[in-house]
């Protein structure tokens, strides 16, 4: 529970401050990367909400699923459909998960920031042939 507060609270103030940002400024690697820590804030921060949201959707998936084999371990009774071995190695599955999802949206966040630029140019019309050329 202190998790998925932590995580709210994480997420209000990165909302806040992307909305603040001029939607023409440059979006920085850098930035997104530092924002990155926290799972889903480099989307948040390029203003991807829809990737960020499942992101920390699937962070928190991993974090649950981590947590309930860790104390299906952690107070094992003979009662339990799996091994208690089974419960150890499905608990450090989900550790794995945690980090390549976390990992994942780094990296997706740091190539967004850098492509930040190329949308906007998409974007621009392309001039007719006579403008290319200097002619009015």
């Amino acid at each position: 529970m202190k998790y998925c507060l932590f995580l709210f609270f994480i997420i209000v103030i990165s909302v806040s401050k992307t909305s603040a940002q001029d939607s023409l400024s440059i979006v920085s690697p850098k930035k997104a990367a530092y924002s990155s820590i926290i799972p889903g804030g480099g989307q948040l921060y390029n203003r991807k909400f829809i990737k960020a949201g499942i992101i920390i959707a699937l962070e928190g998936w991993a974090f649950s699923s981590y947590k309930t084999n860790s104390d299906y371990y952690n107070n094992y009774d003979s009662n339990l459909s799996l091994s208690r071995t089974r419960y150890l190695q499905k608990r450090n599955k989900y550790v794995w998960w945690m980090g390549f999802i976390w990992f994942y949206g780094l990296i997706d966040a740091i190539v967004d920031a850098h492509l930040y630029p190329f949308q906007n140019v998409m974007k621009s019309s392309i001039g007719t042939t006579q403008e290319l050329k200097g002619e009015k």
